[in-house]
């Protein structure tokens, strides 16, 4: 790998210019500053990033921690983040938690090594904890998805109550009474407020909430399918389902057609999500849709804001916002009216 000396030397400069040349930090006439560029391409020199943030006290590179990239609600986001995180010139460094906490922690640490300008967090849980170790330091954070306590940070969240509401009313307007429901962990708190949303639902309406109904998944396609055949094992099958997430309603419909039912025909399921697969799943499914682009431009923007004011004053704690998206109801074929 090529030096900045060697660079000088092939440009017949001395190493402090071609320092200038890369930061922008002094006028260089502009002969000058073509020699040392023509002197990099040649050698192939690459700029040290972390050396320049080091001694500017930022680099130009945010890390993003998600509790399960296989799951696909994460791929997505993932991506939405690194496209506008590089529209404003900005690297992304993506860390895979797994759901544990010690992992989560340890790549917060990671990323505080590397000097990174910002965090954007996704929780593997609700706590706060991993999130401790910033406190004293000089990197912006931005939570996402996953609302933290009693940590001041800025925040942007879905309305996940009124999509278990949303999805919930959608059944029984479609004339459903015997709704089952397949949660995630609900120790996590959006999967918490779904599930909340769908019982206050059914008990608006006046209707029952068995136990039997209600399986706690862990929003994988295995879960979805385990937690369905549960249910199924009822002496009273229910008519609808809803699932707090698309992978746990394609695992539904798995159990229902092993079962021997059909979907929508004996058994109606819902989903929560809207990635990319439930639109070509069999039969579409029917779901809710969380803002994945506004979601990851949100929470880009916040973080670069955030960052501006880190850099610009010793007030850190001012004006943190909480910013909650919508969501929405999409229609597909995974849904049926009950035949009066």
């Amino acid at each position: 790998m090529s030096t900045i000396k060697e660079v000088a030397a092939a440009a017949q400069v001395s190493t402090t210019t071609v320092s200038h040349v890369i930061n922008n930090t002094r006028w260089v006439s502009p002969q000058l500053r073509q020699r040392v560029l023509d002197a990099m391409e040649k050698l192939n020199y690459q700029p040290n990033i972390l050396a320049r943030g080091l001694r500017s006290g930022s680099t130009k590179t945010i890390g993003l921690i998600v509790p399960d990239i296989s799951n696909l609600f994460f791929a997505e986001i993932a991506r939405y983040i690194e496209d506008y995180g590089n529209e404003l010139g900005y690297s992304v460094i993506l860390c895979n938690s797994d759901n544990k906490l010690n992992k989560e922690m340890a790549y917060v640490n990671v990323l505080m090594a590397r000097r990174v300008a910002g965090i954007i967090f996704i929780s593997s849980g609700g706590s706060a904890n991993s999130l401790e170790e910033l406190r004293s330091s000089n990197i912006s954070v931005v939570v996402a998805d996953r609302e933290v306590q009693e940590f001041p940070v800025d925040m942007v969240l879905v309305d996940n109550l009124h999509g278990g509401r949303l999805a919930t009313d959608y059944l029984i307007k479609l004339g459903h009474t015997r709704i089952a429901c397949i949660s995630g962990p609900l120790s996590i708190n959006v999967s918490e407020q779904r599930f909340q949303g769908y019982q206050h639902t059914m008990l608006d309406h006046g209707l029952d909430v068995p136990d039997f109904y209600c399986a706690e998944g862990d929003f994988q396609f295995e879960s979805g399918e385990r937690c369905m055949h549960k249910i199924l094992s009822a002496s009273i099958i229910p008519t609808a389902v809803f699932a707090c997430n698309d992978l746990m309603a394609f695992g539904a419909i798995r159990a229902i057609v092993d079962e021997g039912y059909s979907v929508p025909e004996d058994i109606s399921v819902i989903g929560f999500d809207n990635i990319p697969l439930a639109k070509s799943f069999f039969p579409p499914l029917t779901t809710i849709e969380q803002p994945l682009g506004e979601m990851a431009k949100t929470a880009v923007t916040l973080l670069t804001n955030r960052i501006g004011v880190n850099h610009r004053t010793v007030n850190k704690t001012c004006d943190y916002q909480r910013i909650v998206l919508d969501v929405k109801l999409i229609e597909r074929k995974s849904c049926r009216k009950v035949k009066e």
